[in-house]
């Protein structure tokens, strides 16, 4: 019942997204998905991650045949492109082929299957088309935000970042001097998060096909919650980054051309933007997942919790380094991310009193730093020793919260103690 209200809610939302993207003349998430089964897809490696969740309901056996016919599909496609002259294809050449096999497994659970089987089936099919629906949920809201909101607040985030030192500005001359070579591999990182967060989900989820049932919560949850929240928060706090605002990327539009040389300066006002560049900076969503997967790593083995290290430093650098972000996005991402992920987990062991008071805490610490940033910018500039420390300690006391909160909630387990060796009767 809990699954099957769940994709009713996500279903209608997915449709209502469709209606508005429409009423902006632009395709909506489902359209844009249906177009994949045939044409070229936007990211070949999110379907096959996509693929990989639904997989974790099958055998082993049934798990290199779906693998096989992904991959046989994808070079039918490649061969069909190529002797129709669509080459290069305007997406990815590949991933057409796993998105075919998520559909078949569904269609194999309706009609071959039944019972516990079939509810397991669907439920596999279902976390693998989320996973693709949240990416194009994402990329019509971020539309919507562009097209609805003609005015920008970069200049109050970016006055009040002047308490953390300028730190976009600090790591975009560090990436800057890194070449080639560090801005590609950062680049990449930014771009497969997804990625990152399926293969820790795959190792959350690899019993289910042994036990017949999913975990009472895992990083996919979390992932999909923070996607359908955050673009919310951009609607009421619309802001575009540095690189826009302040750098070359934002043309004519621009404040001005300072990024990452030069702090900007002034007195901070809202600014009029294009009806292009998405308005999601705040909070830094890509922070918020790449937090989660470092806490969902940490029950991982040493080379998951190493992985999930990197991957967060590695996207902070990356939203910073690139432009993307100001350092107050970023703070306000990992409360964001905390906060959710304490309800997420509170919701699925019962609420008690330590639950309801990290949720309360993170949600007022988050709200608090969006009013701080738009109502008190030039006073935290002023005072940057005062409200730097301060923004630091705030999410340093959700970040604390959380981690006393999991110690109780998820104790470890304690070592079972070898028998002593009894000594042989004569």
């Amino acid at each position: 019942m809990l699954w099957a209200a769940a994709g009713a809610v996500a279903l209608g939302f997915l449709v209502a997204l469709e209606i508005a993207a429409r009423r902006y003349g632009i395709p909506g998430p489902i359209t844009n998905q249906a177009r994949e089964v045939i044409f070229a897809p936007k990211s070949g490696p999110l379907l096959y991650a996509s693929m990989a969740l639904t997989m974790v309901v099958l055998t082993w056996r049934q798990r290199f045949i779906a693998a096989a016919a992904a991959v046989g599909i994808d070079l039918v496609f490649l061969l069909a492109r190529w002797v129709l002259g669509i080459w290069p294809p305007t997406g990815h050449p590949f991933g057409n082929g796993a998105l075919w096999v998520i559909l078949a497994v569904a269609v194999i659970a309706v009609t071959r299957r039944t019972g516990q089987e079939r509810v397991l089936l669907l439920k596999g099919v279902g976390l693998g088309l989320l996973l693709v629906a949240g990416r194009k949920t994402g990329d019509a809201w971020l539309l919507i935000t562009s097209k609805t909101r003609p005015t920008v607040l970069d200049p109050y985030v970016a006055t009040a970042d002047h308490a953390l030192g300028d730190p976009s500005w600090l790591v975009g001359r560090l990436v800057d001097a890194t070449g080639p070579v560090g801005a590609h591999l950062l680049d990449w990182v930014y771009i497969q998060l997804a990625v990152a967060a399926v293969v820790v989900a795959v190792y959350q989820l690899r019993h289910v096909a042994a036990e017949r049932r999913f975990p009472a919560h895992h990083l996919v949850r979390t992932f999909l919650v923070i996607g359908l929240l955050g673009p919310g928060i951009y609607m009421i706090f619309p802001v575009v980054g540095p690189v826009f605002a302040y750098g070359a990327d934002g043309g004519h539009w621009a404040a001005a051309n300072l990024w990452p040389t030069t702090p900007p300066a002034g007195a901070p006002h809202p600014i009029p933007f294009d009806q292009i560049t998405p308005r999601n900076c705040m909070p830094s969503l890509h922070t918020a997942w790449a937090t989660t997967i470092f806490v969902h790593s940490r029950r991982g083995p040493r080379a998951l919790r190493l992985m999930g290290t990197f991957w967060l430093i590695a996207t902070l650098a990356a939203t910073l380094g690139f432009g993307y972000h100001y350092g107050a996005d970023l703070i306000a991402g990992v409360v964001f991310a905390l906060t959710i992920e304490a309800a997420l987990r509170a919701a699925g062991r019962g609420w008690d009193r330590s639950a309801v008071q990290l949720v309360a805490c993170g949600t007022t610490v988050f709200a608090l730093m969006l009013v701080s940033y738009r109502y008190l910018p030039v006073t935290m500039a002023a005072y940057p020793w005062v409200f730097g420390p301060l923004l630091l300690l705030a999410m340093a006391s959700v970040v604390y919260g959380f981690v006393r909160a999991i110690e109780r909630w998820e104790p470890k387990t304690p070592a079972v103690p070898r028998p002593e060796p009894q000594p042989e009767l004569a």
